[in-house]
């Protein structure tokens, strides 16, 4: 298994897809920062964050179905492009939403940012053993979800501290061109077969004009495999206490611990350090093991990740609620990074993108759920006795992950990784 500078020196596609993840998703967490702390300071109400998490989370599930489709029919380096250009737009127009009259807007203007969203996050999951031999891909996976937890950890905590100080045009216009910057490192993307799109047969004129149907032939693909929909029941246990997460973080660090836009960006930093010391140990030792420990690893992830998320809301101090929600993160990247390993390995090309999408519908369907119901509830009771709830509901993903494992529901299907000599990788010598 290679290592992370070796596949960073020696795969041209994926550095340049790499320095675009690095660049764009620290601008989208100067952006969630922004966004929270502007809706709480002018309206002072954890519904009204609520709201716009909704209003993000809404758009992405609609996304989702048509952007698995279009993804396994068509360039995915093509579809990605245009998503980063139209969040690139969009991200700019929040800095019209920093007038109090103009709070409406933070409303659509999140809308049309995450409707974009999984056009792109899908399609660079569903590209990755496209650009990675069998060798580099689990470094790959490792590494690109590592990057995500470094950029929440950075970004949310930089974030917080430069609205805090500059206010928040800088966080608005960063975004904007953090995804101008990752088009550009995507357009660099080469393959000698010259596109990106997924070997498939031919289109007839009913699957152009019935791409619902073709939809439903991912679903039942994805159901047909007991371990795909453990996963993806997986990810939607998460998106539990996950969804409310998005609301708490806001709440915990601007009212139960008074600590302003800082102070949620710490909380979202905190969690980022717990994502990329779960990502360190994941890539140290998780891949490592044999795919019956593989499971066993995750029930216990889910279980530990449930309890610390309970812990962190009823602590008192705010560096002991800083050290809960961080070990909380790090459990949830051992199951997150080891769950898309096993798809990355196991998934059909020509089902990645409705796959990959699919999952982040349904966990983004619960996150609505979620979020919602912790947003209703902030009027009527405090956080810690939210977080408490949202922890609980966390933790029963344990129990079904343990029940499938153990009752022999959860076989190993078969590889469909592609093999080395099969791909075409365009590679600069090393250096």
């Amino acid at each position: 298994m290679a290592s992370f500078p070796q596949l960073l020196r020696q795969n041209r596609n994926y550095r340049h897809t790499w320095l675009g993840q690095v660049v764009s998703e620290i601008g989208d967490h100067f952006n969630t920062i922004a966004v929270f702390a502007l809706a709480l300071q002018n309206t002072h109400s954890g519904f009204v964050v609520s709201l716009v998490m909704i209003s993000r989370a809404v758009p992405m599930i609609l996304a989702g179905p048509v952007a698995g489709v279009l993804l396994d029919r068509w360039d995915r380096k093509k579809i990605m492009l245009v998503s980063d250009s139209v969040r690139a737009v969009m991200a700019a127009g929040f800095i019209f939403a920093i007038d109090p009259a103009n709070t409406w807007l933070l409303y659509p203007l999140s809308a049309a940012l995450w409707f974009a969203a999984p056009f792109f996050t899908s399609g660079r999951t569903a590209m990755l053993p496209t650009i990675t031999t069998k060798e580099e891909l689990q470094t790959a996976n490792s590494l690109t979800q590592t990057t995500r937890y470094f950029a929440v950890t950075v970004g949310t905590f930089v974030g917080g501290v430069s609205v805090a100080a500059w206010g928040y045009e800088w966080a608005f216009a960063l975004n904007a061109l953090s995804f101008a910057f990752s088009a550009l490192m995507i357009s660099r993307l080469r393959l000698e077969k010259g596109h990106f799109r997924p070997e498939r047969k031919a289109l007839t004129e009913s699957d152009v004009v019935r791409p619902w149907h073709e939809y439903k032939e991912g679903l039942r693909y994805l159901r047909a495999t007991p371990l795909f929909m453990a996963i993806a029941m997986g990810h939607v246990g998460w998106a539990t206490g996950g969804g409310a997460a998005q609301i708490l973080f806001g709440l915990f660090g601007e009212v139960v611990f008074k600590r302003g836009a800082a102070g949620i960006g710490m909380i979202w930093s905190s969690a980022g350090v717990g994502l990329l010391l779960g990502a360190v140990i994941t890539y140290k030792f998780v891949n490592k093991l044999p795919f019956e420990k593989y499971k066993t690893v995750v029930v216990i992830a889910y279980a530990i990740h449930g309890t610390s998320y309970i812990l962190f809301s009823q602590m008192e101090e705010f560096w002991l609620a800083l050290v809960f929600i961080a070990i909380s993160r790090a459990c949830s990247a051992v199951f997150v990074i080891s769950n898309l390993g096993q798809l990355l390995r196991h998934v059909s090309d020509r089902y990645r993108g409705r796959v990959f999408s699919t999952i982040e519908s349904m966990t983004w369907a619960m996150m609505i759920v979620s979020l919602t119901a912790a947003g209703v509830a902030s009027e009527y009771y405090s956080p810690r006795t939210i977080g408490a709830v949202a922890g609980v509901c966390s933790s029963f993903t344990a129990v079904g992950w343990a029940w499938a494992h153990w009752s022999g529901r959860l076989p190993e299907p078969a590889l469909e990784g592609v093999d080395p000599s099969e791909v075409e990788v365009h590679r600069e010598p090393r250096t």
